[in-house]
């Protein structure tokens, strides 16, 4: 669906926003970047490489090497909505980013986070 703003920001101006807020609540960045890469696929290097290149949520979600299936079992609310009644499927995995953050920000355990894996 076009139009939402928030697919044009890139990827390099909102992932030093989750690592702000996780530090404020006493987490690392490689606890924000361990989640993104469970969720996307990539590997260090290649989120580096997405962080550095300036590419846009729309593109960082389409270049994702492997999109995690168990992103499914993600569940709860953010930003006020259900993350699994999004029926945009960019926006869900928006969401299923913010909320794995949030959940590290939160102090879940990592292995809740990540569903188990």
């Amino acid at each position: 669906m076009a139009g939402h703003r928030i697919y044009g920001m890139s990827f390099s101006s909102i992932h030093p926003l989750y690592v702000q807020k996780v530090e404020r609540k006493h987490h690392s960045r490689a606890e924000v970047d361990q989640v993104i890469r469970w969720l996307t696929g990539y590997d260090e290097a290649g989120l580096d490489e997405a962080i550095s290149d300036g590419r846009t949520l729309e593109q960082f979600f389409a270049d994702a090497p492997a999109f995690n299936p168990d992103a499914a079992l993600i569940t709860g609310v953010i930003c006020g909505i259900r993350v699994e009644e999004i029926e945009d499927p960019l926006m869900q995995k928006i969401r299923y980013m913010d909320k794995l953050v949030d959940e590290v920000a939160r102090g879940k355990k990592m292995a809740s986070i990540l569903r188990g894996s």
